[in-house]
């Protein structure tokens, strides 16, 4: 069986990247899917952004859908992304059950 489509987008100067892209193969370990799947893209440019309906870093993808509700993007698409935790607390990272959710939902 193949699993679903993980894509995983991040800008660099977003410190966060780095702890979300450890979570998100730890929480496909667990989901029994392979983290070497993961679609890597560093979204570097404004273009990227556009090109990639990008809301801000990191954003994590199954299956073409977005993890987590994006909100709309204030000025530049080059910025880091605050996710709200299911218990409404603002965070940079977005919150486990939505990502295991995401990936148990698809694979």
């Amino acid at each position: 069986m193949r699993g679903p489509r993980v894509e995983f987008l991040w800008w660099g100067g977003c410190p966060s990247w780095e702890r979300a892209i450890a979570d998100l193969r730890r929480a496909m370990e667990e989901a029994g899917l392979d983290p070497e799947t993961i679609e890597l893209r560093e979204i570097e440019t404004e273009d990227d952004a556009v090109r990639e309906s990008f809301p801000g870093s990191p954003t994590i993808r199954v299956d073409g859908e977005d993890v987590a509700e994006a909100g709309p993007a204030a000025g530049s698409p080059l910025t880091c992304r605050v996710y709200r935790r299911r218990d409404g607390r603002p965070s940079p990272l977005p919150d486990p059950e939505d990502v295991r959710a995401a990936l148990g939902s698809r694979g």
